[in-house]
């Protein structure tokens, strides 16, 4: 009969079922749902939560916990159950279902339990685990993604943004960040979480991922909260880190590529047009200048932008390209900018310095060759010819003469040109060449030349003066290379007439000026000056000029340009 025994327990111990009731000292299990994944068995000493349905072998009920509508909550291996569940609930796994046979002695034996369970009664019982944690448990922590960067790691008192998913051990959802469509927000490891959560979120990078399992002791303990987690539950959160910060955190620059060449950094109150990509710590992007097609352009050290912007584009060289990550308090705050930019946000920008000036920049004048003899310098009202190339200070083109195959021609100190231009021609020599730096409000100022200069734009030209005509001095539209006539209005006057007719006045003009006497301001269409000359001397503006209207310059009371 023993070997029989041990040959029958033996093949039903491989089918994965306890033997029939032949053996009447022992229970049987049936072993009716297991799940796929064991993390943890059920062992003497644990703490189980389960449901049950008790029934007698005919199928009727003498008691539930689903009729009661809370789990059966209990010391395992402490005698607080009866023999038989003490010993079928041993290695159990969560989400296992078992149907356990449990002798009269192994029950309530020969005494039964007063009206409900009859003396000698097998009970059949049809239990589900839930939980399982034993009082020495501390937090569980399984990282199942860890990114390949980790710049910095979370400390006490640091502020997270995290994501999470809150369930019980059995897989029962009881809360999500997820669900709300916002993270949740908190310092970490003073107090504001529950205790297993504050150790859980220590040493987590940004773009982790890790699940946190907590005994009820480090989560809500005996009573639960109240509604969605009951009593004595382990509980396990799903977690992604998003952010990180801590409130002393200033802001920092990494990623720094800085240009050969640097020759000026910016400082407080310089006009700075930068290009930028936005995004959060987690890598989400915001905002970029990039999908504008334009620049973002501001004054800088004086509170225009984001107080960690402002300090972050402080010391910077055209050219220059640097990340800047900046703390919520130095940024959009507690607030954050509705959709776009969450609360308590950390924000990275990868900054490209594009120009910066000062609005007391003047225009910058670099000679880069001077011919050996330079008898004349350009001046104010002198007619000047020469070639340019055109940038911006990205070293983006913009224009050139040598595009067109010829000099650009102005007169210089008539407004023809921006006034850096102005500048930059003065008191120059024929044959030099000269490097211009030419701030916006002497360029094309905040609008700049729509498809072609933009707004705010600092202009860079090399240049070179290839031809000069003197102009006339300052005031003079017309003067003599000879001595004037003393009775000059009767020699226009050619009729006698005693007024001088326009086509006259205008025949008289280009005579002089053909015949080398007399010499026109340069660079102007001489018949727009000479019928400027003939209004300023019709005072009445009939048409014509008297005598008693005609005067020289030298004559005239009030300055104004005339012969």
């Amino acid at each position: 009969p023993n070997l029989y025994y041990a040959c029958f327990f033996f093949f039903f111990f491989f089918l994965n079922i306890t033997p029939p009731l032949e053996n009447p000292y022992d229970i049987l299990i049936e072993k009716t749902s297991v799940p796929d994944k064991c993390v943890r068995a059920v062992k003497e000493g644990d703490y189980v939560r389960y449901h049950y349905i008790g029934t007698f072998p005919d199928g009727t009920k003498f008691d539930s916990s689903y009729d009661r509508g809370s789990s059966y909550n209990v010391f395992v291996g402490k005698k607080q159950l009866i023999e038989g569940m003490d010993k079928a609930l041993v290695g159990m796994c969560v989400n296992e279902r078992r149907l356990v046979k449990v002798p009269p002695h192994l029950a309530y034996g020969k005494k039964g339990y007063g009206t409900i369970i009859p003396p000698d009664s097998i009970l059949h019982f049809d239990v589900l685990l839930l939980d399982v944690w034993n009082p020495e448990d501390g937090v569980q922590i399984n990282t199942y993604h860890t990114p390949s960067v980790c710049d910095r790691k979370v400390e006490v008192s640091d502020y997270v943004r995290y994501h999470y998913n809150g369930t019980l051990l059995d897989g029962t959802l009881f809360d999500s960040s997820h669900t709300r469509l916002r993270t949740y927000d908190t310092y970490v490891g003073i107090g504001w979480l529950i205790a297993g959560m504050d150790q859980g979120l220590l040493g987590m990078c940004v773009g982790e991922r890790r699940i946190i399992t907590l005994p009820p002791s480090l989560g809500y303990g005996e009573n639960g909260d109240g509604s969605d987690i009951p009593g004595q539950a382990s509980l396990v959160f799903d977690v992604v880190l998003l952010d990180l910060h801590n409130p002393k955190d200033q802001i920092t620059v990494t990623n720094q590529q800085v240009p050969e060449s640097c020759t000026r950094k910016t400082i407080a109150g310089d006009f700075v047009r930068y290009h930028y990509n936005g995004s959060l710590l987690d890598g989400t992007f915001f905002d970029s200048s990039y999908s504008r097609n334009r620049t973002y352009d501001t004054y800088v050290g004086q509170g225009y932008v984001i107080a960690g912007m402002d300090e972050g584009l402080l010391g910077v060289c055209v050219g220059e390209r640097r990340t800047i990550t900046i703390p919520p308090h130095l940024a959009y705050g507690e607030e954050g900018t509705g959709s776009t930019i969450p609360g308590s946000a950390v924000l990275v920008f990868d900054v490209h310095i594009i120009d910066f000036h000062n609005p007391s920049d003047n225009t910058k004048v670099t000679v880069t060759f001077k011919p050996e003899e330079c008898d004349k310098q350009t001046k104010k009202g002198d007619f000047v010819k020469y070639h340019y190339n055109a940038s911006l200070m990205d070293g983006t083109h913009i224009d050139s003469t040598f595009d067109y195959g010829k000099t650009y021609n102005i007169v210089l100190g008539a407004n023809q040109v921006v006034p850096g231009m102005e500048d930059g021609l003065m008191e120059m020599c024929v044959g030099e060449k000269r490097h211009l730096v030419i701030p916006p409000h002497l360029g094309y100022g905040e609008r700049g030349v729509t498809g072609e200069v933009p707004g705010s734009a600092v202009l860079l030209f090399d240049i070179e003066l290839v031809d000069v005509e003197e102009g006339l001095p300052e005031g003079y539209m017309f003067i003599w290379n000879e001595d004037v006539s003393p009775d000059l209005f009767a020699v226009i006057d050619k009729d006698q007439n005693q007024a001088l007719e326009p086509s006259e006045f205008t025949d008289y003009i280009m005579q002089q000026v053909n015949e080398g006497k007399g010499r026109l301001a340069p660079g102007f269409d001489p018949y727009r000056i000479i019928d400027n000359m003939f209004t300023n001397q019709d005072r009445n503006g009939d048409g014509k000029i008297t005598e008693a209207e005609f005067k020289l310059k030298a004559d005239e009371a009030a300055a104004h340009d005339e012969l």
